[in-house]
C-alpha cells in the first residue's frame, strides 16, 4: 500500500514539474514575442522616417534653381517667348565702317520665338543692356554697317503671336575682351532679367 502512495505522489510532483517547465517556457517565448514585436515597430518607425527623409530630400534635389545666365546657343524663356543668342561676330569693319583703333565691332545675333497669345514688343535700346568686362556700353551704329551685317535686320519691332524675329546689335569693344554679357528684360518679363554671357 505504501509503494502505491509513494508511486503516485511521484508522477504527482513529476506532473507539476513537467507542467511548471512547460508554463515557464510558454511565458518565456510570449515575452520574446512581444520583444520581437517591440522591436519590429521601433524599426518599422525608423525605416518610415528614413524614407519620409529620402523623399523629401528628393524632393529638394528635384527643384533645380532657376537659371539666370545662358550662353551662345542657349535659349531663355518665360511666358512663352523665347529668345536666344544665335551668333556672335567680331569685325574689323571696312572702308566706311572702322571701329576705333585697337577696338572691334561686336556683331550679336539673337533668336526670338513668340508663343504667347499676345503681340509683343522689342526694342534694342530699352530691352537690352550690355557690359563689357564689367563696363557699360552703349549700341554702336557703325557696327551696322560692317560688312558681316548685309542682310540682316536690326532688332527692333513687334513679334506676333506665334511668330519670330531674328535681329542683331551691334557694339564697339576693346579687341583683347574678355566677357561680353548682354542682358535682357523685355516688357513682357516681370521677374529678373536674362543674361546673356558670351565668353572671347
Amino acid at each position: 500500500m505504501g509503494k502505491k502512495k509513494g508511486g503516485k505522489l511521484k508522477w504527482v510532483i513529476i506532473a507539476v514539474i513537467v507542467i511548471g517547465v512547460i508554463g515557464a517556457a510558454a511565458g518565456g517565448s510570449e515575452d520574446d514575442k512581444v520583444k520581437d514585436a517591440t522591436e519590429e515597430v521601433k524599426n518599422n518607425d525608423g525605416k518610415k522616417e528614413g524614407k519620409k527623409d529620402d523623399k523629401e530630400d528628393s524632393k529638394e534635389d528635384s527643384e533645380p534653381e532657376e537659371k539666370t545666365e545662358f550662353y551662345l546657343g542657349e535659349t531663355a524663356e518665360q511666358k512663352n517667348v523665347q529668345i536666344t543668342l544665335a551668333n556672335v561676330t567680331e569685325s574689323s569693319g571696312n572702308d566706311f565702317a572702322k571701329p576705333d583703333e585697337g577696338n572691334i565691332f561686336l556683331i550679336c545675333e539673337f533668336e526670338i520665338a513668340n508663343n504667347s497669345e499676345k503681340d509683343i514688343s522689342i526694342s534694342s535700346v530699352m530691352n537690352f543692356e550690355a557690359y563689357c568686362d564689367d563696363y557699360s556700353l552703349s549700341q554702336d551704329l557703325m557696327g551696322l554697317q560692317a560688312p558681316e551685317v548685309e542682310g540682316k535686320n536690326q532688332l527692333d519691332g513687334n513679334v506676333a503671336a506665334g511668330k519670330k524675329m531674328n535681329g542683331i546689335i551691334a557694339y564697339q569693344v576693346p579687341a583683347d575682351y574678355k566677357t561680353m554679357e548682354i542682358n535682357v528684360a523685355p516688357d513682357f518679363w516681370s521677374s529678373n532679367d536674362m543674361k546673356f554671357i558670351h565668353k572671347k
